[in-house]
């Protein structure tokens, strides 16, 4: 399975409004890029964990 990492740079330009970092040098950078892919993990997590509750318990 191939995965394209172009598709979560561009979700999160275009749905979240991520356009540039906030902090400056490569260890800020690195911690605010990996906060992003929590952000975005969850926010998947989320959605699908949404989709598999049954209507009962919604």
């Amino acid at each position: 399975m191939l995965t394209e990492p172009e598709s979560v740079f561009g979700q999160l330009k275009n749905n979240r409004g991520f356009r540039r970092f906030l902090l400056r040098d490569m260890q800020k950078v690195t911690l605010e890029v990996e906060w992003l892919s929590l952000a975005c993990n969850l926010l998947k997590q989320a959605a699908t964990d949404r989709k598999q509750k049954p209507a009962s318990l919604q």
